[in-house]
């Protein structure tokens, strides 16, 4: 398949985004973050849709050096909306119009305590993109049809939990959940199918 960045696309995936049924994280025993989806255009100048992914820091106390959507812990009173943006800009320096937003999706309960929402936006122009270097080791636009190629999402058992664990390949990467699982919905939805993904289990190292 292919997924061109065009208004056509933009729309189609807006009217998804819009009837897509969300599944709200109920109770206060986890903390709250939010990520972003950010579409942007293919940088290897095929002219499809991708999105930034980022590589966590090595110095950073937590989940460094580990494949991360841009984003982080909501402030107090603060939306998932607005944190999510907020955290765009402070990771990658890209000002995103709230306008942009498409919608939410499913929030994803994970091991080290937190319900992170996701929220999906366009963004016409990421010639801007500033890596915080306190934050971010490099970005990269993945191309949406590389994560819709049939060996793209990837399943696994462990020992230790009975859920399935979740990862994506990308090229000779693989990226693991929170961030696969999360990767996977959009994916899905790229498609046109409706999945839940909070009973896909993370893999043992991102637990702490």
């Amino acid at each position: 398949m292919s997924y061109p960045f065009s208004p056509e696309f933009r729309e189609a995936l807006t009217a998804r985004c819009a009837a897509f049924p969300r599944i709200v994280h109920e109770g206060v025993d986890l903390k709250r973050a939010a990520v972003v989806i950010t579409l942007v255009e293919a940088d290897d100048g095929s002219g499809q849709t991708a999105f930034l992914l980022t590589r966590r820091a090595a110095q950073l106390r937590a989940h460094a050096g580990q494949w991360a959507l841009p984003g982080g812990r909501c402030d107090p009173g603060e939306t998932f909306e607005r944190a999510a943006l907020r955290e765009l800009e402070e990771e990658l320096g890209l000002t995103l119009p709230p306008e942009n937003i498409m919608g939410v999706l499913d929030d994803y309960p994970t091991r080290s305590g937190y319900a992170i929402t996701p929220i999906v936006a366009w963004l016409d122009d990421a010639s801007h993109l500033r890596l915080n270097p306190q934050e971010v080791a490099s970005a990269h636009r993945i191309r949406v049809d590389r994560i819709c190629e049939g060996d793209a999402i990837q399943f696994e058992t462990i020992p230790e939990s009975a859920s399935p664990v979740i990862r994506v390949r990308i090229g000779e990467h693989h990226i693991h959940a929170p961030t696969a699982a999360l990767v996977y919905q959009f994916r899905e939805l790229v498609a046109d199918r409706i999945t839940r993904v909070s009973g896909l289990e993370q893999p043992v190292f991102a637990w702490r």
